[in-house]
Order: C-alpha cells, then sequence, then structure tokens
C-alpha cells in the first residue's frame, strides 16, 4: 500500500490502526496473518490486507496519487448515485486477464429490463404507435396483462393467475415463494406471479421479455403502420418461432380469483408464522428459567465458610494468691 500511494509505511500503518480504532472496518473481515518465507529462508508473520482496507487507506494518505484515487472514485460514486450504475467500459470491452463478469452483468440487465414497471412504460411506448391508439382507455392494460400471462405460460406452462392459485401454499415454508422484498414474506409479495417461480423459469421469461422487447422496438422504429391488435399476433409468431408453447385462451383462473386465495393463504401463513415465533419465544423462556435454576441450585450445594474470628488479644499473665505481708 505503501508503494501504492506512494507513502510510507509508518504512514500506512498509522491509518490502518486508525481505521480499526474507529471501528471504520472489522479487522477480522479485512485482515489476514499468514507465514511467509523470506529470501533468507526464514518465515516471518506477514498481514495481508482486502481490497475495502486499502480503499479506506486511500481515503486518508495525503499524497498525490491517493489525491487522484479519491478524484476517481468521486467521480464514481456520483455517477452511481445520479445514473445508478457506473460501468469500466473499457474492461468490460476488452475482457483481458481479469476476471470477466460480462455474463453477470447481461443476466443483471435483463433482469432489470424484464421487472413489472419496466415492462409496462416500455409496452405502452410502444403500444402508443398504434394507428388506432387512444390514451386513457383500458385497451394498454389489458394489452399488457396478455403480455404477461402469454410470457408466463411461455416460461411456466401457466398463465400468471394459474401460477400464484397453484402455487401459494400457507403449509410450504415461506408460503411457496422463492424471491420477495425484504427479510420477511409480506402481504403485498404474495399475488406476484414472478415471485413463485424457480431460478430456471425466471432465467426463461427475463430472457423471451427482452428478446420480445427488442422485436417490438425495432418494429416500432421502422414507423410501420400497425394496429393494437396486431401486436397480440406479433408476440404469438416471436413465441412460436422460438419455439415456446403459446397461450390460446385466458386461462382456467381469473385474476381476483388467485389474489383471494394467496391472501387467504398469507393469512393462514401468517398465523403459522406467529405461533411458531411464540413458541421460540417460549423454549427460550423455559431455557433461561433451568438454567437460573441450575445455576441456584449450584450456589446452595456450595459449602458455607466460617466467618473469621478475631485474632485473640494480648492475654494478661495470671497473678498468684498474695502472700501476707505483701503489699
Amino acid at each position: 500500500m505503501a508503494e501504492l500511494y506512494q507513502t510510507t509505511k509508518q504512514n500506512v500503518s498509522l491509518h490502518v490502526r486508525n481505521i480499526l480504532s474507529e471501528a471504520e472496518l472489522e479487522e477480522d473481515s479485512v485482515v489476514k496473518e499468514s507465514l511467509t518465507t523470506a529470501a533468507d529462508g526464514k518465515r516471518y508473520r506477514t498481514l495481508y490486507y482486502s481490497l475495502p482496507m486499502i480503499i479506506a487507506v486511500g481515503y486518508r494518505v495525503k499524497s498525490g496519487i491517493a489525491t487522484r484515487f479519491r478524484q476517481w472514485a468521486t467521480e464514481r460514486l456520483g455517477e452511481y448515485l445520479v445514473k445508478g450504475f457506473t460501468l469500466d467500459d473499457e474492461r468490460l470491452k476488452g475482457g483481458g486477464g481479469l476476471v470477466d463478469y460480462f455474463d453477470e452483468l447481461l443476466a443483471r440487465i435483463r433482469e432489470i429490463r424484464a421487472s413489472e414497471a419496466r415492462v409496462y412504460q416500455r409496452i405502452r411506448e410502444i403500444f402508443a404507435l398504434a394507428t388506432d391508439y387512444r390514451e386513457g382507455e383500458d385497451a394498454t392494460q389489458v394489452f399488457f396483462a396478455t403480455m404477461q400471462n402469454k410470457m408466463h405460460f411461455a416460461a411456466a406452462g401457466m398463465t400468471a393467475a394459474e401460477i400464484v392459485r397453484r402455487r401459494a401454499d400457507a403449509a410450504q415454508p415461506n408460503m411457496g415463494l422463492t424471491t420477495w422484498k425484504g427479510g420477511r414474506v409480506l402481504k403485498r409479495d404474495v399475488a406476484t406471479a414472478k415471485n413463485y417461480l424457480d431460478t430456471k423459469e425466471i432465467d426463461t421469461l427475463n430472457r423471451i421479455t427482452v428478446m420480445f422487447l427488442d422485436q417490438a422496438e425495432f418494429r416500432a422504429q421502422r414507423r410501420q403502420d400497425i394496429r393494437m391488435n396486431d401486436w397480440t399476433a406479433f408476440l404469438d409468431k416471436f413465441l412460436r418461432d422460438t419455439e415456446l408453447p403459446v397461450l390460446a385462451d385466458a386461462g382456467s383462473i381469473s385474476h381476483d380469483d388467485a389474489e383471494a386465495w394467496a391472501h387467504e393463504q398469507y393469512d393462514a401463513f401468517a398465523e403459522r408464522r406467529r405461533l411458531a415465533a411464540e413458541a421460540e419465544a417460549e423454549r427460550g423462556y423455559v431455557d433461561d428459567l433451568r438454567k437460573s435454576a441450575k445455576t441456584l441450585d449450584s450456589q446452595r450445594k456450595e459449602p458455607t465458610t466460617k466467618k473469621s474470628q478475631k485474632p485473640p488479644g494480648r492475654m494478661k499473665p495470671k497473678r498468684g494468691p498474695r502472700k501476707t505481708g505483701d503489699k
């Protein structure tokens, strides 16, 4: 680190101690001790520091290169806060000898583009180019629901409502959900079909959504004369071309029925969860009582120590009987 930031080892050591003493970083997570064999053949204790420590030191060192590092880091952080992302474009283009995270980046982009809010926004923009589009009508929502059902059917063999109705189960761990927001399953999570899909189904759904959006956007950019009903036919053709099953009807379960079922299951699930939490707390309470009882019992069995007696005082010598004539 001293070489990296062009400073002294003593300066780096000072900053490391301050970072740890101020609890900016936890020592166990950023420092590792290892024995290293030196040129003289002897083994010496060496401390290795992880990347978070190297970055933290860079924010404290006073040197020209450390200043440039902070300027670069501030620029990256600012881009992230404003845009929501920051990328090392050249590294992603070239690959090089570093670990290639490009596939992970693509998967995350697919997931973002396939999010319900993002898809609905893009579909509305594309749909608005139809010659018979009328803003404010329910046709946009109907089309979006149709597209969503067709894509869920292609990925999981069921419509969104059918997925919720068949997989929402109060007796299952987390009510059968595979993903949800926050640490606990809440009522807002249980009526969303995508939350019940497994990893393979989610990946398929994301890919279908992104590929369809790409083709729909390309078609919209060519300014072809297209009506709203044509979009459904275009979606069906797209699914057939990719050899995926095509939903021919609205499915066997309505959205309202699926939502009512999910909420009913959630109420039962929440009650089971509450009872389980109370039982766990009761077990903890009983364990605490047992530990306290054992402690008291062991204290009773300990022998009592006698109180220390005061050391005897200086004894006065006994005097014999007085003889006649003694004064």
